[in-house]
């Protein structure tokens, strides 16, 4: 059995790009293996979140996943700051982490041209922490999308780092979860290809989005002036919308506007209307959840407080044999 890691910033909601590209898996995936999830909440504060926010975002993040199939008697789902091991372990990690291969990382050079007036030492050491909530748990696998694939390198790094300066086998170096043909890839709705947080307000549909304001996504969402011969190859703008229908369609409701495309008679307004409601009816059992889930404070409480209680068991083992490793021994 493997030991698998993930987190996820409670910096915004879920997405249906999220839904299907990742948290599906992670319910099958809770089942096969030693599964931790965290809510990267230390994670959040490079970025300066309002206090009165963090909190309300990081029960919105339980709820969503919860709501998504996570189960507490499965898995271990915590808050990454109610584990006090976790910025010790990052403090040692620090010290043999070297300021150019932090300052060369990609996402911190990114971070350096978006935000230049917020550059601070949380960002420069951003690839420690994350290694820091991988290895703690001496993880095997990490799900990763491609724009974190240069940051687990930097754990294995890190990990193979310590391993040699200490002269131990102790930490693994963790490679990536490959979901393989069972990843599927959401288009957003403005013709970019990805559906995602950053890339606009009407690119993305959220679980928690209201009807009406899913259907005036849909019906903005981008398209061409239609077909002009038959069976002609649909344009990317045109195959993203279908792709999305192959998500949460039925596959006779599919065929109908597939074979509308290829006879030329399709109008896309009707095309949107479909799949807007089709999408509503997906995410209605989403949405209702985590509004009940969000209104019930004592349990998001509980399972935070029991999922805690067991990360803190393996991050406690980490941690006291790390420091007797470095030679933080007792008198």
């Amino acid at each position: 059995m493997e030991t698998v890691v993930s987190g996820i910033r409670p910096t915004g909601n879920l997405h249906l790009g999220n839904y299907f590209g990742a948290m599906k898996n992670f319910v099958k995936m809770q089942y096969k293996h030693k599964c931790y999830f965290f809510i990267a909440d230390f994670h959040s504060l490079t970025t300066h979140p309002t206090p009165e926010n963090l909190m309300e975002n990081i029960k919105q993040v339980l709820a969503e996943y919860l709501a998504c199939g996570l189960d507490p008697e499965a898995a271990t789902i915590y808050l990454q700051s109610d584990i006090h091991e976790i910025p010790e372990l990052y403090l040692l990690l620090n010290m043999i982490s070297y300021l150019g291969e932090l300052e060369r990382c990609t996402s911190f050079k990114e971070k350096v041209r978006v935000q230049p007036d917020n550059v601070n030492a949380g960002l420069l050491t951003y690839p420690v922490l994350m290694a820091t909530d991988i290895i703690i748990h001496k993880a095997t696998k990490v799900p990763v999308g491609k724009d974190q694939e240069q940051h687990l390198e930097m754990t294995r790094n890190f990990a193979s780092r310590f391993n040699r300066m200490y002269n131990v086998n102790y930490f693994p170096e963790p490679v990536a979860y490959n979901f393989g043909e069972e990843l599927i890839k959401i288009p957003g709705l403005d013709g970019s290809g990805k559906m995602g947080k950053s890339e606009g307000p009407n690119n993305a549909i959220f679980l928690v989005d209201e009807p009406e304001v899913i259907r005036k996504k849909v019906m903005k969402a981008v398209t061409d002036a239609g077909p002009t011969e038959i069976n002609q190859k649909k344009p990317e703008v045109i195959e993203n919308l279908f792709l999305l229908m192959n998500a949460v369609s039925a596959s006779e409701t599919i065929k109908h506007f597939d074979d509308l495309y290829n006879d030329c008679t399709l109008k896309y307004g009707n095309l949107k209307k479909q799949l807007a409601e089709d999408i509503i009816k997906f995410t209605n059992p989403f949405r209702e959840k985590i509004k009940e889930l969000k209104a019930n404070n004592a349990y998001l409480k509980k399972v935070a407080e029991e999922g805690a209680e067991k990360a803190r068991k393996s991050a406690a083992k980490t941690l006291k044999e790390v420091r007797e490793i470095v030679g933080f021994k007792e008198f």
